[in-house]
């Protein structure tokens, strides 16, 4: 296992984990609202992961372990810049998963439409809202997962989940009724 032989001191080991993990963590710091400071993000947490290896217990997945690094890190981040603008959501908006075949113009429009849409409504929500939302949907983490990510209680993440997408399905028929 590899995190058992990175938690013995093989770098190359490590090396192989970050390998794995590095395309999460990046979807996560982004999301989470590191943007352009994404790569600096998680540079320190997976050195910080490293560091910290012996604390791994293997009560989560090393995935949710490495990104609740990850999200702390953003936060820190968040918490160092001078100006908060809010979440920046560029992956969503510029990687979007989409059915919508690239000949169809009009349904490409529509699909863009809607993802411009979202994103708008995500970054209305308050942070911890879009944190949850993000993890839960954006990164498809279980809620085991996004309870190890974000250091929350399992019932806060059901209850804020719960109330987010109220929020966000309101944000979106606002959206909707405003330009529909």
């Amino acid at each position: 296992m590899l995190v058992t032989r990175a938690r013995a001191g093989d770098l190359e080991a490590y090396d192989l984990l970050v390998a794995r993990h590095t395309a999460s963590a990046h979807r996560t710091a982004v999301l989470l609202g590191a943007g352009s400071d994404s790569e600096d993000v998680i540079q320190e947490a997976f050195v910080k992961g490293y560091r910290k290896l012996s604390r791994y217990r293997g009560e989560s997945s090393f995935r949710s372990w490495l990104l609740a690094i990850v999200a702390n890190e953003t936060r820190n981040l968040h918490r160092s810049r001078v100006r908060r603008d809010g979440l920046v959501l560029r992956t969503a908006a510029a990687n979007p998963t989409s059915e919508v075949a690239e000949d169809d113009a009009v349904g490409a429009v529509l699909a863009g439409e809607r993802r411009a849409a979202l994103v708008a409504a995500l970054r209305q929500l308050p942070v911890r809202d879009r944190e949850v939302i993000v993890c839960r949907f954006f990164l498809d983490l279980s809620e085991d997962e996004t309870v190890a990510t974000l250091g929350w209680p399992r019932g806060t993440v059901k209850s804020r989940t719960s109330r987010a997408l109220a929020k966000l399905r309101a944000l979106l028929a606002d959206e909707e009724v405003r330009h529909g």
